[in-house]
């Protein structure tokens, strides 16, 4: 049996499934359970960032890049072990960071680019950056207001705006916040205040445009504070 720290709770545009990643305990290795889990399970047994869960996890035989994270487990055998201690997650994000995304995913990025072509095949699809709290702003969607982003610069200089955040819970309390108070000047401001930050950074299955891109989309799947958390951003309320 392998146990995995979570640090991956993302979203879909259906929300009652949910896309769990998490750290190998023992080999720092990334896995991400498949089948997803429902929402409503999560919830039930309070399954959040940090969380330990346990199973006998195997990679899929044809899996193939991106996506190498994917590792199949039997329904019946995953238990949820209870939370880690904020020292250990911490740990397993210092210990799988790299220097930027491009690095992350071994192809080479340039500012603004949101979509990995298909042809550039990148290594994996998901990786952990470390980055500066001042270089990471919420921001408004250019194109639906109701939606929000984040922008951030990497360690190699290289600027991506208006991300798609996946994170559940980081998007779920700061949509709210904004729909209700119209402003994210708190949230960044709680951002900008800490010493450090750790992104989650994936990639989604192959898609399409309307524009005509085709490939893998940047998302940010994790967005963690240190040393202090938003106790609102990561509970069910």
């Amino acid at each position: 049996m392998t146990k995995i720290i979570v640090t991956d709770l993302t979203r879909f545009s259906k929300a009652e499934k949910v896309c769990i990643a998490g750290i190998n305990t023992q080999t720092f290795e990334c896995v991400r359970p498949m089948p997803y889990l429902t929402a409503k399970a999560c919830k039930d047994l309070n399954i959040l960032p940090g969380a330990i869960l346990e199973a006998n996890f195997k990679p899929f035989k044809e899996t193939e890049k991106p996506h190498t994270e994917d590792h199949f487990y039997e329904k019946n055998e995953l238990s949820f072990q209870g939370p880690c201690s904020a020292k250990d997650f911490k740990k397993v994000l210092a210990k799988t960071h790299v220097k930027g995304v491009g690095n992350g995913f071994s192809v080479k990025l340039k500012d603004d680019q949101k979509c990995i072509p298909s042809k550039d095949e990148p290594n994996c699809s998901i990786t952990t950056i470390k980055v500066s709290p001042q270089n990471v702003y919420i921001v408004q969607d250019s194109y639906n207001p109701e939606k929000i982003r984040v922008h951030f610069k990497d360690d190699e200089g290289v600027s991506f705006r208006f991300i798609s955040i996946t994170d559940l819970g980081f998007y779920e309390y700061a949509e709210r916040v904004y729909k209700k108070k119209g402003k994210l000047n708190d949230l960044n401001n709680f951002i900008h205040s800490q010493s450090e930050i750790y992104l989650r950074i994936g990639l989604s299955r192959a898609y399409k445009s309307d524009d005509g891109r085709e490939g893998y989309w940047i998302q940010c799947n994790g967005i963690y504070t240190f040393p202090k958390f938003h106790e609102n951003i990561r509970s069910y309320g």
